[in-house]
């Protein structure tokens, strides 16, 4: 009885160790590479807005790039949430993903042998890593080092198991699962699905299916089933990037789920095709190789691993033609709600993507920023001249206070991004647009206090007066002017411009506001009786578009550092 339990927990330890080796691999081999290729990938990703085929040829890049679908759910629950793509051409790059992400099980396939890929991917990588200067170099290494842990990982999970085949009882209970018919091959896809989803890693799933399969401790039969549960549990990842977010993301969640679950219930009637599919291309899975822990099957990786990848391709084959219904499907099951903007949902999630993808991701939020200030100020030219609508008016309410909402998403998100050790770049760019979204929040507030300032001069019942009325509007114009200027550079990756010419304008705007006061001061006298409070309310007006001049050289600034 004693043996048995420690050869239990010799087993359970070596195996859980072993798998939190490997998936410690796949996160390092996913954010380096990410780091390598971040800065271009959401570009890239965005040519899958030209077709479907260019949307399905994105997925499969995209993951083969990082190695993770898990990645690439987030970027599109992002993408979809903030209105860059549709749920249709996010529908079609999950297709590509799905496909793209069985790379991974065929490193693992034809690896010859993990212990040695292994501890060479730690030397590469550490020499990379820790010897070099290069912040690239730096994130290669980083990668590397993630490729050797996760053959590392396997290796450990293959030792771990040799011990089960010494005792009878364990072996005799492994022996007795079965996947022989297409009842029991679901029960299997059932388990590897929950499995799935607690790790998020179906190739982790795999991998373990495999090692136990070349062990001969599980059947053919069961790894294959296992295939199908896996492809629906790596589903969960998007869930948890889409809470808190809205419906859109939450869509691209459900689209992927409910296309895999559909994917793997149609296909699991076919289960015997696939099982003999593979056995047909390598007649020789089965061929035992003897080691010194005995007889292993090491053939039988090579056709799980094509069987994973036809079936994502046979999945991928059956949705191609319906992807416009089935996206309209999915928009009737979750409706949208009311007066609900465009919202990047990963800033509330999480979900642990690479600090490149993190910034990627804020950056979307931040240009919502900047392009909701310009809006802003255009009707705040209305507000002045007397021609705003209710509406008008109504609008720069309501978008101050979502702007608050947004500053105070980005503030987080990178705030915990940045307790993280990151490269000196990368926490750069963070900081960088901590302060761009503070400053575009400032700007959003002096839109607001113009609107206030003219609401509480049309309580009194007054107006501006004409010269007046000329001179705020010729300053809303040099402001606009400028902020017209500052608003484009918000970008990834950084443009080149002339920072000394942007603050010789803003030198001017600022003596222009000041001329401006001093006429305005002057023109209070017992000539005007009503003038002292209009001019304070101008004064306010003023002095509002002086801190939104301001404000912008602070963006600018904060770019060319």
């Amino acid at each position: 009885m004693k043996e048995s339990v420690m050869l239990l927990l010799n087993v359970v330890v070596t195996v859980f160790g072993g798998l939190g080796v490997f998936l410690l691999g796949m996160k390092n081999l996913s954010d380096g590479l990410q780091s390598v290729g971040g800065g271009g990938l959401r570009k890239f990703m965005g040519m899958a807005t030209s077709n479907k085929l260019a949307a399905i040829g994105t997925g499969v890049t995209s993951t083969l790039i990082v190695q993770s679908s898990s990645v690439i759910t987030v970027m599109l629950v992002g993408f979809v949430g903030s209105g860059m793509m549709t749920l249709a051409q996010a529908v079609n790059v999950l297709i590509g993903a799905n496909i793209g992400t069985t790379g991974t099980i065929w490193i693992v396939a034809f690896a010859p042998s993990p212990e040695m890929l292994g501890l060479a991917g730690l030397a590469i990588g550490g020499c990379l890593y820790f010897f070099l200067r290069s912040d690239r170099l730096h994130d290669l290494g980083f990668a590397v080092i993630g490729l050797g842990l996760v053959f590392l990982g396997l290796y450990f999970m293959s030792k771990g198991v040799l011990p089960i085949r010494q005792h009878e009882g364990v072996q005799a209970m492994f022996t007795r699962m079965q996947a022989t018919t297409i009842g029991e091959a679901a029960l299997v896809a059932l388990v590897a699905a929950v499995f799935t989803a607690v790790i998020q890693s179906s190739a982790a799933t795999i991998a373990i299916a495999m090692t136990l399969a070349t062990q001969q401790l599980i059947t053919y039969e069961m790894a294959v089933a296992v295939l199908f549960g896996a492809n629906i549990g790596t589903t969960a990842t998007g869930w948890l990037a889409s809470i808190g977010g809205p419906s859109v993301a939450k869509r691209t969640a459900l689209a992927h789920t409910l296309s895999n679950l559909l994917g793997s219930v149609a296909l699991i009637w076919f289960f015997p095709l696939f099982v003999k599919f593979g056995q047909a291309l390598f007649p020789g899975w089965n061929a035992e190789t003897m080691t010194d822990k005995g007889p292993v099957l090491l053939g039988v990786m090579a056709p799980i691993a094509v069987t994973d990848t036809v079936f994502a391709l046979i999945r991928g084959i059956l949705l191609y033609p319906f992807v416009a219904p089935f996206a309209r499907l999915i928009e009737r099951i979750i409706p949208p709600k009311e007066d609900e903007r465009p919202h990047l949902s990963a800033l509330k999630s999480g979900v642990k993507i690479s600090p490149v993808i993190a910034c990627d991701q804020a950056l979307v939020e931040v240009t919502f920023m900047r392009d909701t200030d310009i809006v802003m100020l255009t009707r705040a030219k209305l507000v002045l001249s007397d021609e705003s609508t209710d509406a008008d008016e109504a609008f720069i309410v309501r978008r101050e206070a979502r702007l608050d909402e947004v500053q105070h998403d980005v503030t987080d998100f990178l705030g915990n991004l940045l307790v993280k050790r990151l490269p000196m770049a990368v926490a750069a760019r963070a900081r960088r647009l901590l302060r761009i979204a503070d400053e575009l929040e400032s700007v959003s507030d002096e839109v607001a206090a113009v609107l206030k300032a003219r609401k509480r001069l049309r309580k009194e019942k007054q107006h501006f007066s004409q010269v007046s009325k000329e001179r705020i509007l010729d300053l809303h114009s040099r402001v606009m002017a400028f902020a017209a200027k500052v608003s484009p550079l918000v970008v990834s990756p950084r443009v080149a411009f002339d920072l000394e010419a942007l603050q010789a304008e803003s030198k001017d705007i600022h003596e222009y506001v000041r001329r401006c006061r001093q006429f305005q001061l002057m023109r209070v006298g017992p000539a005007d009786p009503g003038s002292p409070n209009r001019v304070l309310v101008e004064l306010d007006v003023i002095n509002a578009y002086e801190r939104i001049r301001a404000y912008y050289l602070n963006i600018a600034e904060a770019l060319a550092i």
